[in-house]
């Protein structure tokens, strides 16, 4: 019994790879905008703090109000607006540099 299950198998995976393969390609707008959008001067890296930003990338363009800030788990974040670019901040540290949506995307 167990044989014969064995061979049904094994002949049931031949006969699967013998036929042709087939799969689909997935676009990912994301990362082929990525490819194509223009490099970026370096963004200001993690842990910075807001007078090294300012010192080094100079004055954002729009000093986003503070959100959060309300309880010792939701720390105050401040959002710097700068050409091509938004720098956010916990406290008073860089958390994450991200190019803004419309510049990291190609003209349709």
């Amino acid at each position: 019994m167990l044989m014969k299950l064995a061979l049904t198998l094994a002949a049931g995976l031949a006969a699967a790879a013998a036929l042709p393969a087939k799969a689909d390609v997935l676009d990912v707008p994301a990362r082929k905008a990525r490819a194509e959008r223009p490099a970026y001067r370096s963004l200001p890296a993690r842990g910075l703090s807001m007078a090294q930003v300012e010192r080094r990338y100079g004055a954002p363009i729009e000093k986003l109000p503070p959100a959060g800030g309300d309880a010792p788990r939701h720390p105050t974040i401040n959002r710097w607006r700068y050409p091509g670019y938004t720098v956010y901040f916990e406290r008073s540290r860089v958390i994450h540099s991200v190019p803004d949506a419309a510049a990291a995307s190609p003209a349709s």
